[in-house]
């Protein structure tokens, strides 16, 4: 079957410019140093997410699809490829650390040979309309790793003892107080996923019905105030707030607050990209686990929300401070299908033992959040922005 070509939009070679610009800016604060950091298996040294996202253009846009085009380094697709068995072998997660070469010159170098032969390449204007679809998802790629950057970089200078701030202007998201505590959603069938124009993952396909019962939904996330109830309350000590995992999971790490923070003194401080500052307690509640999220609504005689409770509810509160642990286990949505190659292993094989935060956080990219957008990491995992909103039946 022969492939439409299309005349690609004249503003998707401005946007992938300015796409590409903004990885580099949030960067800029970085010393040389601190591109190559690696304190736990789950975060990548920033100098590997700048080489990653680029390395994405190299192998699904350039390579297949422009003639006479130049491989840059041929080790770079062992060195940037993150879990694309297709493609072929490549660093393991735990090792990425190790690279000191390529530099960070090198990298930065990489990076403006693959803008420079995509700025050419979009210029031309006609494409299929999948090749288009494989350049939009590219760049939505990198908006992720935006924001992984964001929580890696994050997490590299907050287990630096001496709690260097990336950005002594940085100033944390507050919390949006709502005129009611609760919106009330009644029992009925409900429709969720993605519909409409615009990008959207493969995860988030397959509008379907849904049957709700009564709920009442929190307008405003948990406070670290309210959070703080729970630690002095002894709620980290007490077994019969937590799943069993979670029991063990607390005992075994040695768990008593959410992640950066600290009783120095007396006082719960907060290491934040400003640095170590006193916690504001009206600032919603960030950096916890699923079992800490589910613990705490148990401990308050509330529950999480489904992802579809969410998504339905989503239009009656501010949300985007925080990615919001929801009761959902990450699981596909009626009817979906992998696509055929490498394309088809970026969602659906990680579709095992995950749940499903709903939302986006102050590190997301602008425009690319969305309410049928499903995130999703293991339940111990609280390295990225997250926070909760609870439920009342």
């Amino acid at each position: 079957m022969e492939e439409t070509i299309v005349k690609a939009d004249k503003d998707l070679s401005t946007r992938f410019a300015a796409i590409r610009q903004h990885t580099e800016f949030i960067c800029r604060p970085l010393k040389t140093e601190d591109y190559v950091v690696q304190p736990c298996a789950d975060v990548s040294p920033p100098k590997w997410h700048l080489g990653h996202t680029t390395w994405f253009f190299e192998t699904f846009i350039l390579k297949p699809f422009l003639p006479d085009y130049k491989v840059y380094d041929s080790q770079y697709d062992f060195v940037f490829n993150s879990y694309y068995e297709t493609v072929g072998a490549r660093v393991i997660r735990t090792d990425r650390g190790n690279l000191s070469r390529p530099t960070v010159e090198d990298v930065f170098a990489y990076r403006k040979y693959i803008d420079e032969h995509m700025g050419r390449f979009l210029e031309n204007g006609d494409f299929s309309l999948n090749l288009i679809e494989t350049v939009d998802l590219g760049l939505n790629h990198e908006q992720q790793h935006q924001e992984l950057l964001m929580t890696d970089i994050k997490y590299i200078l907050g287990h630096n003892p001496l709690f260097p701030p990336y950005a002594t202007e940085y100033v944390p998201n507050g919390l949006k107080s709502m005129a009611s505590p609760f919106h009330q959603v009644v029992a009925g069938n409900y429709q969720i996923g993605f519909e409409g124009e615009g990008f959207s993952f493969d995860n988030e396909h397959g509008r379907h019905q849904v049957w709700l019962n009564d709920f009442k939904i929190a307008t405003s996330l948990v406070s670290n105030r309210e959070y703080l109830e729970f630690i002095n309350s002894g709620g980290y000590q007490n077994f019969n707030y937590w799943h069993a995992e979670g029991w063990d999971w607390v005992r075994r790490e040695h768990i008593g607050a959410p992640l950066y923070w600290h009783l120095i003194d007396g006082k719960w401080m907060n290491y934040d990209l400003g640095g170590l500052t006193e916690i504001i307690p009206e600032n919603p509640v960030c950096h916890l686990s699923f079992y800490e999220a589910t613990a705490f609504a148990n401990w308050k005689g509330f529950r999480l929300p489904t992802e579809a409770e969410w998504e339905v509810a989503s239009a009656a509160f501010d949300w985007g401070s925080r990615w919001e642990w929801t009761n959902s286990a990450y699981l596909p949505y009626p009817g979906f299908k992998k696509a055929d190659g490498a394309i088809g292993e970026y969602n659906g094989k990680f579709m095992v033992s995950q749940m499903v935060l709903r939302g986006a956080s102050q590190a997301t990219p602008v425009g690319h959040s969305r309410s049928t957008y499903r995130n999703f990491f293991h339940p111990h995992l609280r390295w990225q922005f997250t926070g909760l909103r609870l439920i009342l039946d």
